[in-house]
């Protein structure tokens, strides 16, 4: 059972693993339910673009499509997912700050050929 939870989490994972799928997430946590219109105008990408990205969050159920005569709008299905990319933003403003004090650290270290 836990190997099917690990397979769920890490196929949750790939659809977020895209920057563009994350701006779609991040767009709906800010401004609620949108237009797949505004989708298209908002990220300056092309419709059958951002068509495929939001096939792949639907497919892991991270969005929801609604119908209303001929516009489509898009939400998320549950803003828990909103929480968790807020706390991965968390941990990666956090390493990235570490990494590149590391990364600072280890270039005044090198003898000065090697820069």
């Amino acid at each position: 059972m836990q190997d099917n939870l690990r397979f769920f989490e890490a196929g949750i994972f790939a659809a977020l693993a895209h920057p563009t799928r994350i701006a779609i997430v991040e767009l709906l946590r800010d401004e609620g339910e949108i237009l797949v219109t505004f989708l298209h105008a908002r990220l300056g990408l092309e419709p059958a673009n951002i068509s495929q990205h939001l096939a792949v969050l639907r497919a892991k159920r991270l969005v929801r499509m609604r119908k209303d005569g001929n516009q489509i709008f898009c939400s998320l299905c549950d803003t828990i997912i909103s929480q968790v990319l807020d706390l991965m933003g968390h941990y990666f403003h956090s390493h990235v700050a570490e990494s590149l004090n590391t990364s600072k650290l280890m270039r005044c270290e090198l003898p000065a050929e090697k820069q």
